[in-house]
């Protein structure tokens, strides 16, 4: 039996697949107002393997000049964010057990030989909140680690309509995604995988009572 580190929670086949077709239908059109683009590297302004867009009040963006960082436009159109579909609003209010909305949803395009090396989502300001993490297409090799860089990983398989939520003490583990299996879903007409990333970004006002 798998163990994952402590706030790590894997939920196999979690979202049916008329919600999964939902879903693809939803980042259609998100994609239509805010093209996929090519993040790079700060410093080396190397680019990543996937091609990336995203919706909600916040963006996270990437690129030589600026590092990373999060932003209310799209780096190319100049344009707002689409909204953060009701779908998975809905679904940040079931796992999330964080009483306040997502500020960003990441949208990541892998093919069938793009992967996303170890890291940490940290250029959040609330690490209360958890990251919350869909998969629709392709299956993948995801891997998780510690709070270190150098601490014991694991890897196991996500399949479309899985969601991973990364919080409490596990909300800074390290992971990542080590290689896409081409041709394991039909749920996206020419293959590869969509990953959709909820995050809140910013810490909630705190209100007089």
């Amino acid at each position: 039996m798998l163990v994952l580190p402590k706030g790590v929670r894997h939920m196999p086949a979690y979202l049916s697949r008329t919600v999964q077709e939902e879903l693809v239908d939803e980042v259609r059109r998100i994609v239509q107002q805010a093209p996929l683009f090519v993040p790079a590297m700060p410093r080396t302004g190397k680019e990543m393997s996937v091609r990336m867009t995203n919706c909600g009040p916040l963006g996270w963006v990437t690129d030589k000049e600026h590092g990373y960082r999060y932003q209310p436009a799209h780096p190319l159109t100049g344009a707002p964010w689409p909204p953060i579909p009701d779908a998975l609003l809905d679904l940040w209010r079931e796992v999330s057990g964080y009483p306040h909305p997502p500020e960003a949803c990441l949208i990541n395009f892998y093919t069938a030989d793009a992967k996303m090396g170890l890291h940490q989502d940290r250029d959040e300001t609330d690490f209360s909140a958890p990251v919350v993490s869909v998969s629709l297409g392709d299956d993948c090799l995801f891997r998780v680690g510690q709070t270190t860089r150098d601490g014991a990983t694991k890897s196991f398989r996500l399949q479309s309509g899985d969601v991973v939520v990364l919080g409490g003490e596990g909300r800074l583990c390290f992971h990542g995604v080590d290689r896409i299996y081409p041709s394991t879903s039909a749920l996206l007409k020419n293959g590869g995988r969509i990953n959709l990333t909820l995050r809140r970004v910013t810490k909630p006002a705190v209100t007089a009572s």
